[in-house]
């Protein structure tokens, strides 16, 4: 098995929340001698312990098993500082404000890093009267295509999803100054200042 929750990790989130053997196993309804098993790697919890054992250590059953916990900082949200996912499996996007434990499909996603512009997708941002309109020249088809196009300025993100055989332009309404993104499955998350 890959990836499952370790002893070590257990007792660090045990020992964060200043919680004893005795106290996290009567949480549980388990023995503390459960708890020193899982601890010292003699034993894993039953996975229908997850649940309640992420919940008593105050993290999410992504993050128990991942054993890396994600601390917020990010009080106040900067939309220009949004991280872009993008599943291998079935193409979904997501966005977070900040760092975080993302999967889908059962693969933990890692957040993509945008380059500027230097790809072999020449792309076309004009003004038509209120509205950006975006055209990337990518041939688009299930091997090379765009998957989608965003316009993040500091108080929004707008995106718009992409299909191979389909055209690779869109159009945003104009709200400031800010990045398009886009994302080729061939060269990666690409960024324009707008």
């Amino acid at each position: 098995m890959d990836s499952y929750v370790t002893g070590q990790t257990i007792k660090a989130l045990r020992e964060s929340k200043k919680m004893t053997q005795s106290k996290l196993a009567e949480k549980l309804s388990v023995s503390d001698k459960a708890i020193s098993k899982w601890e010292t790697g003699k034993g894993f919890p039953d996975i229908t312990l997850l649940e309640p054992l992420s919940a008593a250590l105050g993290v999410s059953v992504a993050e128990l098993m991942n054993g890396n916990t994600i601390n917020n900082k990010n009080k106040s949200a900067n939309m220009l500082r949004s991280l872009f996912y993008v599943c291998p499996v079935c193409g979904n996007v997501i966005t977070s404000t900040g760092n975080a434990l993302v999967s889908c499909c059962g693969v933990t996603l890692m957040p993509l890093e945008a380059e500027e512009n230097e790809s072999e997708d020449k792309i076309t941002i004009s003004r038509i009267e209120n509205e950006h309109f975006i055209q990337i020249e990518n041939e688009m088809t299930k091997n090379h295509y765009i998957s989608f196009i965003s316009y993040v300025t500091s108080d929004r993100v707008q995106t718009v999803k992409l299909y191979p055989e389909s055209s690779a332009s869109c159009r945003f309404p104009v709200c400031g100054r800010g990045y398009i993104f886009y994302f080729c499955n061939r060269h990666g998350l690409m960024k324009v200042r707008v």
